[in-house]
């Protein structure tokens, strides 16, 4: 009895562990969530407020300001005031995809907006940046901007696409030479059982 209870116990105990270690990490990183979150809002109401950016240019403003401070090539965003005026930003009602590739859903607005993106350290000359959002509404549901650095993810992404390919026609041929080795093998068996039987 106790050695069948035993590996069900130590189910239990490693599965309380993992559930312990899983709220942990979302303990961890609410707190980051939280401050990005609060970043963005000042961000937005700041250009809201003192550069009487439209609302919506306000959010993708502060969205791009947070994506290119991610970004090798760059430290921060800065956006003038003349970043926020009609020759630098624009809301177009929209009622299409975002875009053709990867971010195909339906938008009712892009938003643009121009900033000028400041490199680590004052290391190089500043570069000049647009970004540009979908939104539903007043939620964003697709994002671009003239990142100059590609993201690795789209290296690896186009090498992992390229190697599944070549796989896929790996293994074709692979299926295909055993096909003829099985057909091969069931012919020679059965001429090997007919000159038995005679």
């Amino acid at each position: 009895m106790d050695r069948t209870n035993l590996p069900r116990r130590l189910l239990r105990v490693v599965g309380q562990l993992a559930a312990c270690a899983a709220s942990l990490s979302l303990i961890c990183t609410a707190p980051a969530f939280a401050d990005q979150l609060e970043q963005h809002n000042d961000l937005v109401s700041r250009f809201m407020n003192e550069m009487h950016a439209d609302p919506l240019v306000a959010d993708c403003a502060a969205h791009g300001n947070f994506v290119a401070s991610t970004s090798t090539a760059f430290d921060h965003v800065e956006f003038p005031p003349s970043s926020f005026d009609s020759a630098h930003s624009s809301v177009t009602p929209w009622n299409d995809s975002f875009d053709e590739g990867k971010q195909r859903v339906k938008v009712d607005s892009i938003v643009t907006v121009e900033g000028v993106g400041v490199r680590p350290n004052d290391s190089g000359e500043p570069a000049d940046l647009k970004f540009r959002c979908g939104y539903v509404g007043s939620q964003m549901l697709a994002f671009s901007w003239n990142d100059p650095v590609p993201p690795n993810r789209a290296h690896s992404e186009s090498r992992g696409a390229s190697g599944k390919h070549k796989g896929g026609k790996g293994k074709h041929a692979v299926s295909g030479k055993t096909s003829k080795k099985s057909t091969t093998k069931s012919s020679k068996s059965s001429k090997s059982t007919k000159k038995k039987t005679h």
